[in-house]
């Protein structure tokens, strides 16, 4: 999902406005969490033969779940039913509705997270009609996704005729033919739908992709020209640090509080490395009272850093990154004033505390920036190729907005963690592979209503042809491409 809002170019002709189409064709489906399965397919060839919860929407026109394959695994390990859990599609972690929403959700004008990203925001084919399938379920010493609860829903979706599957789940490194994405993502091809899938959160790691089957469009995730930033001013000096986060909590004023590095405010009997994270029980209070913390990022959220700090009675929370994430940072939500900067800014950061007595700096409110340089860069977080089981065959093959995408949210719960009090969140801020995911998907069903007579094979080289290279791996392992529908 895409914001207009001041980034409208009223002298460009939209792709939508070209092909005069507005993805009024196809129906989507889709499951809550974590799978996402799109099913672009005309109205009329819907079928409701299965156990559906059905809606009186003309967006919104069916659902189903499967479980039978989570159920029996708990009963083979002697775990009874979850008492919490419900035989519905229901999403309960938002996980579905973001994505659903990306891949079709209508125009919507003044969307926004908490006042943050304000603009009109849309889905890929915004006039679609949506219905969901549901595979995954609370995981309880495994994840709670059965293979056979996923071939289930490809079985399905192959017997109501579709036209498009987003599949926004990974994680597995199995053979092809023993893994139930790749073997329902075979036979969906075989029957002429497009398959698309997430490559997986596992990078910058060499090799971490998953999803491999050729057969499958795997897409991985890139940053937008979009920020939440809150910098780190310092006192004294011209040094101001740019970071993102959002809280409901603000500094007052513009008046500068001591900085403290997290390993010297460490609890006596704390491990340094605990102390270096901001985990629990390693910050000391009567070194941490009133000051704005350092931390490294990694090994907890951010969120819980930011609980750390706060209850050792800490005003303020930087979290650097460490070598390994580099100077990738995306918006996470936190309980007091913080931000999260890159490691080259951390080290800036470490060096002036170390040089005076007296560090001292300020943690400036939330602002949604727009036209951030550069853009779009690899997600670090994005799994990387070679394919395991064939080098030969490139993946991923492309790459769609997947850090900070603002899209609807299921307003059952807080996704925050943060209080917020009565208020509803009817969008958020996602990032990962599974928001990059339905931005193809989309494109792909556009395609498909575009050229029926297209088969898999032709969308994916389509996507894959029409791309440009936007970002070269310095190893020169990788080129990455982002699509473009006008180029198709």
């Amino acid at each position: 999902m895409q914001e207009c809002g001041q980034r409208q170019r009223a002298s460009e002709t939209t792709e939508l406005d070209l092909y005069q189409l507005n993805g009024e064709e196809p129906v989507i489906t889709t499951t809550t969490v974590p799978l996402t399965v799109t099913a672009h397919v005309f109205f009329t060839l819907w079928t409701y033969t299965y156990k559906i919860w059905y809606f009186n929407s003309r967006k919104l026109i069916g659902a189903r779940y499967f479980n039978k394959g989570y159920l029996a695994f708990l009963a083979s390990i002697n775990i009874s039913r979850p008492s919490s859990l419900i035989d519905s599609p229901r999403d309960i972690d938002g996980h579905g509705t973001h994505t659903l929403s990306t891949a079709a959700g209508r125009f919507v004008p003044s969307a926004n997270f908490l006042g943050y990203g304000n603009g009109t925001a849309k889905g890929g084919a915004p006039n679609a009609r949506v219905a969901a399938y549901k595979v995954c379920w609370p995981p309880i010493h495994a994840p709670g996704c059965a293979d056979s609860d996923i071939l289930a829903a490809f079985d399905q979706a192959i017997h109501d005729r579709v036209h498009v599957l987003t599949v926004s789940l990974s994680g597995g490194n199995a053979g092809y033919f023993d893994d139930g994405i790749a073997i329902g993502a075979f036979h969906a091809v075989k029957n002429g739908i497009t398959v698309v899938c997430a490559a997986g959160n596992s990078g910058p790691e060499y090799g971490s992709l998953s999803n491999t089957a050729p057969w499958i469009i795997t897409v991985g995730a890139s940053t937008i020209d979009r920020e939440i930033q809150t910098d780190v001013l310092v006192a004294n000096t011209n040094i101001r640090i740019k970071g993102q986060s959002y809280s409901t909590s603000k500094l007052p004023g513009k008046k500068y509080y001591p900085l403290i590095i997290s390993t010297d405010a460490k609890l006596a009997n704390a491990s340094e490395q605990n102390a270096t994270n901001c985990l629990t029980n390693s910050l000391d209070p009567a070194k941490v009272k009133g000051k704005i913390v350092v931390c490294k990022w990694g090994w907890s959220s951010a969120i819980e850093n930011g609980e750390v700090v706060r209850d050792a009675g800490g005003v303020g929370l930087v979290v650097a990154n460490g070598p390994y994430s580099g100077n990738f940072i995306f918006v996470e939500p936190n309980v007091i004033p913080a931000t999260h900067i890159t490691y080259k800014d951390g080290i800036t950061l470490l060096n002036y505390i170390n040089s005076t007595r007296s560090p001292m700096g300020y943690i400036t409110a939330p602002q949604t920036t727009l036209g951030v340089k550069p853009s779009p860069v690899m997600a670090a977080f994005s799994s990387r190729g070679p394919n395991k089981y064939n080098e030969e065959i490139l993946k991923p093959d492309i790459v769609a907005p997947g850090v900070n995408i603002l899209a609807a949210i299921s307003e059952g719960g807080n996704p925050t963690g943060i209080d917020i009090g009565n208020k509803r969140i009817p969008f958020y801020f996602e990032t990962g592979t599974s928001m990059a995911c339905p931005h193809i998907a989309g494109i792909a069903g556009l395609l498909k209503a575009m050229h029926p007579d297209w088969s898999p094979a032709a969308i994916r080289s389509a996507i894959m042809t029409s791309g440009y290279c936007f970002f070269v791996c310095l190893s020169a392992y990788y080129i990455f491409y982002k699509i473009s529908l006008i180029r198709c």
